[in-house]
């Protein structure tokens, strides 16, 4: 059963390596460990037993949150995990009395782009090559909601 938790030290690694496994340009071991003394920061991580299934981080600024990266194991997908991690997200942002969150994704993303949009995500503008490896627009996702 998959269960969810702030993220810790001890889920630092097993992102990273889920990072190299779901995306070409991934974050090292470091800069995620750097997001855990970042008091802007809040990630969250899906758990089956002790090993990470899942993860979401952003940042918060001022009431506005940027989602940085969201990523499930493929052989984990189209189980729920990403909704789950987003829905947790705007639940614990809502605590801290965040009122937004925005994205980036890829414009050829179809299956991100549909959970986003059934979570309540609208587009809101485009980033021209965006993305490298390959070079790709991102368009600029964004979900409001009231205090």
């Amino acid at each position: 059963m998959i269960h969810y938790v702030p993220m810790t030290h001890a889920h630092v690694a097993q992102i990273a390596q889920l990072e190299k496994i779901c995306f070409h340009d991934p974050w090292s071991e470091n800069s995620i460990a750097a997001e855990l003394e970042n008091s802007l920061s809040l990630w969250l991580v899906a758990l089956d037993g002790e090993t990470v299934v899942g993860y979401v981080g952003s940042q918060s600024v001022m009431g506005w949150a940027d989602m940085m990266n969201i990523a499930v194991h493929p052989q984990c997908r189209r189980q729920g995990v990403a909704q789950e991690l987003v829905e947790r997200l705007v639940a614990a942002l809502k605590e801290n009395d965040v009122t937004c969150l925005t994205l980036e994704v890829r414009a050829s993303n179809e299956p991100a782009k549909a959970l986003y949009g059934k979570l309540g995500f609208q587009q809101v503008g485009r980033r021209l090559n965006y993305y490298r490896n390959p070079k790709e627009d991102a368009l600029i996702l964004r979900r409001e909601w009231g205090k």
